[in-house]
C-alpha cells in the first residue's frame, strides 16, 4: 500500500506539471483544462466508493447523491455572491442608496424569478458567507449520510437490500429537488457557478486553479483513504467484507466501522462535487439520479474494486471516454444497413466492457499493475 500510494502521487505530480506547462503553452484548450480538472473530481469520487465498496463490501448506489448535494452546498454561495454583485452594481445608479431589503428582493427576484417567486428559502440562509457554505460542504451531506447509515445498520440491513434502500434514497431527493418549493430552484437547479465572485482572472486562469484544486483533494483523498485501510482499522473492514457474522462474534462493534466508512466517504464524495460543478458551471437534480451512482459502481468495478488506484483508473478511463465518444468526436461505424453513432451506443458499449471485465478480468484493470 506505501509503495502504490508513492508511485500514485508521484504520477498525478508529473501529470499536474505536464498539463500545467501544456496549458501555458496554449497547447490545450481550457475547455480540456476544465474537462481533466472535472476527471480529477470523479476520481476522488470513485476513491470513496473504492473505499466503502471495495474495502468494505458496502454497495452504496447513492454516493452521488453527496456528491451532487456538496455542489449545490457550493453552488448555493456562487450564485448569490454573483448575483449580489449584479444587483449592486444595478443599483448603485439611483439617487438614494439601496437598503439592504432592496439588494436582498433584487438578489430573490434574480434568482427565483424563473420559478415565479423572488422570495430567499430558508435553504440559502447561509449563502451569503462562503465559510458558512463550505461547512455546510461537510455537515449536510456527513450528516444525511450518518443519519441513514445508522437506521440501517442498526437494523442489520445488508447486501442487496441495503444497495436497494440507497438507491431508493437517492431517488426520493432528487425527485424532491425537482419540485420547486424545494428551495433549490427545480429543475432549473444552479448555474453560472463557472464565474468565481471577486476573481477578475480570466476563464483560463481560473480553469487552471480549479485544475490544481481538483488534483490536490485528490491527493489528500489518497493519502487518507491510502492510511485508513492501511492499518488495524482497514483489516477490520476488509474482514466485515468478507464475513461479518464471525467479525461480530469477535467482539468487534460492526455498525460502528460501517457508519464511520460510509459517513466518511460521503463527505469525501460531497468535497469532489463542490470541486465539479464549479467547473461544470451547472447542477441540477438530474445529477443525483441514481444512474450516476451506477456509473460509479461501474467505473470502480472495470478499474478493479479494493484497490485505490483501480478505481482512480476507471474512473479516468471511462470518463474521459465518454466524453469522446458523447462529444461527436468518435467516428461513426457505417455498415451499409444500419450506422453505429457512439452517442447512441456508448451506454450499450459500457454495459458489454462492465460484463466482459466482470466474467474475465474481476480485477479490473487495476489487476494487470498489481
Amino acid at each position: 500500500m506505501r509503495r502504490s500510494t508513492v508511485i500514485f502521487i508521484a504520477a498525478l505530480a508529473v501529470f499536474v506539471a505536464v498539463i500545467t506547462v501544456m496549458a501555458g503553452a496554449g497547447m490545450i484548450s481550457t475547455s480540456f483544462v476544465k474537462t481533466l480538472g472535472m476527471t480529477l473530481c470523479l476520481c476522488l469520487a470513485a476513491v470513496a466508493m473504492d473505499l466503502v465498496w471495495g474495502y468494505a463490501g458496502i454497495l452504496s448506489l447513492g454516493h452521488m447523491a453527496f456528491f451532487a448535494l456538496g455542489g449545490y452546498m457550493i453552488g448555493m454561495w456562487l450564485m448569490y455572491a454573483r448575483t449580489e454583485a449584479i444587483v449592486i452594481e444595478a443599483l448603485s445608479g439611483q439617487p438614494l442608496p439601496a437598503t439592504p431589503e432592496e439588494i436582498r428582493q433584487g438578489i430573490g427576484n434574480q434568482i427565483f424569478g424563473v420559478i415565479g417567486t423572488s422570495d430567499i428559502p430558508w435553504v440559502w440562509g447561509f449563502a451569503h458567507s462562503l465559510p458558512l457554505q463550505l461547512l455546510l460542504v461537510v455537515l449536510v451531506p456527513g450528516v444525511l449520510a450518518g443519519l441513514f447509515a445508522w437506521l440501517a445498520f442498526r437494523s442489520r440491513v445488508t447486501g442487496v437490500y441495503l444497495s436497494i434502500l440507497t438507491q431508493a434514497g437517492t431517488l426520493a431527493l432528487a425527485l424532491h429537488l425537482f419540485q420547486n418549493d424545494s428551495g433549490l430552484r427545480g429543475n432549473n437547479g444552479l448555474s453560472g457557478l463557472q464565474n468565481l465572485p471577486g476573481v477578475s482572472a480570466s476563464q483560463d486562469a481560473t480553469s487552471l486553479w480549479l485544475f490544481w484544486a481538483s488534483a490536490l483533494a485528490l491527493a489528500a483523498g489518497y493519502l487518507l483513504a491510502a492510511w485508513v485501510v492501511g492499518g488495524k482499522f482497514g483489516s477490520v473492514i476488509r474482514a466485515i467484507r468478507d464475513d461479518e457474522q464471525r467479525v461480530r462474534f469477535l467482539g468487534y462493534p460492526v455498525e460502528g466501522f460501517k457508519l464511520f466508512v460510509f459517513t466518511l466517504t460521503a463527505v469525501i464524495a460531497a468535497i469532489a462535487g463542490a470541486l465539479y460543478y464549479p467547473q461544470a458551471g451547472i447542477i441540477n437534480p438530474a445529477e443525483m439520479m441514481p444512474i450516476a451512482s451506477i456509473y460509479l459502481a461501474v467505473w470502480v468495478a472495470i478499474g478493479g474494486r479494493g484497490r485505490l488506484y483501480g478505481a482512480v483508473i476507471g474512473a479516468a478511463v471511462v470518463s474521459l471516454l465518454s466524453s469522446w465518444f458523447t462529444g461527436g468526436r468518435a467516428p461513426s461505424i457505417p455498415l451499409g444497413f444500419y450506422t453505429i453513432d457512439w452517442v447512441d451506443w456508448w451506454q450499450v458499449l459500457l454495459g458489454l466492457v462492465f460484463v466482459l471485465v466482470t466474467l474475465l478480468a474481476p480485477r479490473g484493470i487495476g489487476g494487470l499493475f498489481k
